[in-house]
């Protein structure tokens, strides 16, 4: 039996008989599955099994570096933007530049973007450069698809600061992190899949996520990552799905979160 087999194997023996009980339980909890763009290797394969099992989730988009060539905000994307907002799914920004930030203060912050022509640079920026690389992302969108993101956005690694909170707010932007408080591995709501797949296989990452998924939960996970050799979404996705059903989970978007339009961050993940 091949190792392919068995992790088949393992991951099977954590899903229910029946497809059909886990879409039938009471709903006892809510989660929020969100989506980086990442290098959108896995995007088709996300949309389907959202759209198969009637979740909706929640995707963050920055211009990011692509399998395909080009960048996840190209024209060539827009069909598949398209598509997902008629499927009811929700957008908010991931900065265009995929910006990560370096350090924090109370006046500037420098800032390290991933791609763009300022790529790998550290850049000092202000409050109002901050936003206006927030606010990219939502042009970008609007060519593509004729509709504005969400107010919300994701910083890139989750790496924020109370200034820099401060600062998107005061544009009008909340900050959507994950949990981190709670779980293993960098907490109930994350994936994983950044990690190696030779050290954190796919059914460990399963079980995980199914073992540590509370009520309330923000959960991220990406559209496709470089580094993992054994992709996440087409061997956890799907799984965790029904496994969460079939505990009695329901999914929404993050504009339905408690938490939602009190001008704070939704469970925040690194902060400076």
């Amino acid at each position: 039996m091949t190792a392919k087999t068995l992790l088949s194997l393992s991951i099977a023996a954590l899903l229910p008989l029946q497809i059909g009980i886990a879409q039938t339980q009471p709903c006892q909890q809510t989660v929020y599955l969100t989506f980086d763009t990442g290098n959108m290797s896995q995007a088709s394969w996300v949309s389907e099994v959202l759209e198969k099992h009637q979740v909706k989730a929640t995707f963050f988009v920055a211009n990011e570096k692509t399998k395909q060539g080009g960048g996840s905000l190209d024209k060539v994307w827009s069909n598949y933007y398209q598509a997902l907002l008629k499927q009811g799914h929700a957008f908010g920004s991931h900065t265009f530049d995929h910006v990560y930030l370096q350090s924090s203060s109370a006046l500037d912050f420098k800032v390290k973007p991933q791609f763009g022509k300022s790529a790998s640079q550290v850049l000092n920026w202000s409050a109002q450069q901050y936003c206006a690389e927030i606010k990219r992302s939502d042009e970008r969108f609007f060519e593509l698809t004729g509709q504005r993101l969400s107010p919300i956005w994701r910083s890139p690694g989750g790496r924020v600061s109370a200034a820099l909170l401060h600062a998107a707010q005061s544009c009008g932007y909340q900050h959507v992190g994950w949990q981190t408080q709670r779980g293993s591995l960098g907490g109930a709501g994350f994936s994983g899949d950044e990690l190696s797949s030779k050290a954190y296989p796919n059914a460990m990452l399963l079980k995980k996520s199914l073992n540590d998924l509370k009520d309330g939960d923000v959960f991220m996970a990406h559209l496709g990552i470089w580094s993992r050799q054994d992709a996440w979404a087409p061997a956890v996705l799907e799984p965790l799905i029904v496994g969460l059903k079939a505990k009695g989970t329901c999914f929404s978007t993050v504009d339905k979160h408690p938490e939602y339009g009190n001008g704070q961050a939704i469970q925040s993940a690194v902060k400076f």
